[in-house]
């Protein structure tokens, strides 16, 4: 794992400076920080900083072929390298490290841009080819590793994080993207592949680009989420569950493959304690495993990770996490999802990356991508309650089953069941509207556009993101059963834009971490696509193939436990004896109004209906997150953006 950056120039100027490179990747040392490596020429600087796990003496990057014509930058790791590098050398190529990030050159060298199609793994790469002048980027099927990217004034910048782009040249414009912040304010992610900043893309998910020396650039899809299930193709239910426990058994087996040692979370849910349970019974890795426990028990987990600590005698470690904690974090937080964001869950797992690096582990297995290709969340459990209400609207018992939703909320729309009936009605078809599920969540959200600006409302009056959306998805979910449409819009929009970014890789990599992700093998993911719906979530018994297939390696409170998804404190952990004093600076009328995109006055009240209760709905703890996290972005990313680069870096390697 690490940070990759690089400058592509498309005329004659004179060679790309070392300082410039080194502008760019200073401010993601915490990608990386074992070192610095670099390569640069006429038309190409290429930037690397390695946080050491595969071969620690020999894997420095840029690395290259043999005759020098191709260069490489990669931020990640391919899982089955060990597989693939027998074959190439069969073939007459030539090694002179160790490392996984050589396979790939090899095989790029071998097979192009089909050479992604044999990678397992997760991975943000760069491929310059000193022949062709040109670069080849590529980023991994789900999203796991982020790639960025803008062109300016004749020169193709890419990197790992939005920041670097920013320090490679102060004329690069920063200014916030309202139809981004329209969308994020409504799907809690940006819906395409811009980004919050004007002119900055992101790389999408299963997706590469070649970029030539005329400026030109091509982005091709070469992996989808594919769709192979067919009436004749069902199979018994034990049948799914033996296959998909081989293949999570393979998948951990990969991803334990590292130079140093690897830990796990323990969230307490069926998902992580899968992992650490297999990692337990099928291989001979030490076992230390990581939580976050909460202050607020409505969102504290510890007894269930109790019991699976000592149902599989873990070497376990905690951090606890506070009201005060999460705001005391949150301006940090925001400095690395570089995005608004309209919850304060990343913070949690901030300090909980920041655990694992104090307990000197790099590498740790997570449990992120169950829910979404394996029917976990209440949102898919909500959408079959409606279908099935749909089908009798006037029944006065049917709408009681919506109550059995959200049982873990302490402000549930379900409480009641006439307010649940009101609460998630839609006019939305069941088969035609590809995000029949997903309207109720988006209608909630976009509750919170009552705080925003004339100014913004007027940019963005013509702009109807769920119109740009639906453009996107239509094609591809268009003969989908609203199951299955569902699920693949989470993993398609909010899994590789959200919940592996913000939550995921930015949270770990703050603190030089790498998660790696068993449920997003995409041999996994494939084969859980394949799962009938009605199989995937058994009337309303959510992952039901994946209880299945564990029942008799986990506790039966465990394999039973009603789902509670990961969330933390919003509004409580600002308000109150903790409320920190940066909400006078951030949430000023002036820096409001500087700012422009929300209405100060109405920000105001929000703030005084917060210090009378700060126990809110949804809509409120929304609109006050992602207000508060826009005003320090505009502050650290926009007004006072500044990156001061020592005058000179250490352990540095400039290969030629």
């Amino acid at each position: 794992m690490c940070g990759i950056a690089g400058i592509f120039q498309f005329r004659n100027n004179s060679p790309i400076e070392l300082k410039a490179l080194e502008s760019m990747i200073f401010p993601v040392t915490h990608r990386g920080p074992d070192g610095y490596g670099f390569f640069q020429n006429e038309r190409v600087g290429m930037a690397h900083a390695r946080l050491s796990i595969i071969d620690l003496e020999g894997g420095w990057q840029p690395i290259h072929n043999e005759d020098k014509t191709l260069w490489i930058v990669f931020n990640g790791e391919i899982f089955n390298y060990i597989e693939l590098r027998p074959e190439l050398e069969k073939r007459g190529h030539k090694f002179y490290t160790n490392s996984d990030t050589e396979v790939i050159i090899h095989l790029y060298e071998e097979k192009g841009e089909k050479c992604l199609e044999d990678l397992n793994g997760q991975f943000a790469i760069a491929i310059f080819d000193t022949q062709k002048e040109s670069l080849f980027l590529a980023r991994d099927r789900l999203g796991i590793r982020p790639l960025y990217y803008t062109f300016r004034d004749g020169r193709f910048y890419f990197t790992s994080e939005i920041k670097s782009i920013f320090a490679a040249d102060v004329n690069i414009p920063r200014v916030i993207n309202p139809h981004v912040l329209a969308e994020i304010f409504t799907f809690w992610t940006p819906g395409n592949n811009e980004t919050i900043f004007e002119g900055i893309n992101q790389l999408p998910p299963g997706h590469w680009a070649s970029i030539h020396n005329d400026g030109s650039i091509r982005v091709h899809e070469y992996w989808d989420i594919p769709f192979t299930l067919s009436e004749s193709s069902i199979h018994p239910g034990d049948e799914y569950a033996d296959q998909l426990r081989e293949l999570l058994i393979d998948s951990v087996r990969l991803r334990l493959r590292a130079d140093v040692p690897v830990g796990a979370y323990l969230s307490g849910g069926i998902d992580s304690s899968t992992i650490t349970s297999l990692i337990h019974h099928y291989t001979n890795n030490p076992l230390k495993t990581f939580s976050v426990t909460f202050a607020d028990t409505v969102y504290d987990e510890q007894t269930e990770q109790q019991t699976m600590v000592d149902y599989l005698d873990t070497d376990h470690n905690t951090v606890h996490c506070t009201y005060k904690k999460i705001a005391q974090a949150f301006p940090d937080v925001i400095w690395h999802t570089e995005t608004s964001i309209l919850r304060t869950a990343p913070t949690p797992l901030y300090y909980l990356a920041g655990l694992v690096r104090q307990n000197n582990y790099k590498v740790v297995l997570t449990g992120e991508g169950a829910d979404e290709i394996l029917g976990g969340y209440d949102i898919f459990k909500e959408a079959k309650i409606r279908a099935f209400i749909r089908k009798n609207p006037d029944s006065s018992i049917r709408p009681f089953l919506l109550k059995r939703l959200y049982p873990y909320l302490a402000l549930s729309p379900a409480k009641s069941a006439e307010y649940a009936r009101k609460f998630f009605a839609t006019d939305a078809p069941v088969d035609s509207d590809i995000f029949y599920a997903h309207g109720p969540r988006w209608k909630t959200t976009a509750g919170t556009h009552i705080f925003w600006s004339d100014d913004l409302r007027q940019k963005v009056m013509e702009y109807d993101a769920i119109e740009r959306l639906s453009h996107k998805y239509t094609k591809k979910m268009g003969s989908l059963d609203f199951f299955t449409k569902a699920q693949y819009l989470e993993t398609k929009l909010l899994l590789g834009n959200y919940l592996l970014s913000s939550q995921g890789d930015r949270m770990a990599m703050a603190h030089s971490v790498e998660g790696r992700f068993p449920f997003l093998d995409h041999r996994v993911v494939e084969f859980a696509f394949s799962i009938p719906p009605i199989l995937r979530m058994k009337v309303l018994n959510e992952k039901n193939i994946l209880k299945e297939s564990m029942k008799d390696i986990l506790p039966d409170v465990i394999v039973n436990r009603k789902k509670q998804p990961y969330m933390a404190p919003d509004i409580l952990s600002f308000f109150g004896e903790q409320e920190p004093g940066y909400l006078e600076y951030y949430l000023s009328e002036s820096l409001l109004n500087e700012v422009g995109l929300f209405k100060a006055a109405a920000v105001k009240q929000l703030i005084t209906k917060c210090r009378k209760r700060a126990r809110q709905g949804f809509r409120e703890n929304m609109a006050f997150v992602g207000i508060l996290s826009t005003q320090i972005l505009y502050d650290k990313f926009i007004k006072n953006f500044q990156v001061d680069v020592p005058a000179k870096l250490e352990n540095v390697k400039v290969i030629s």
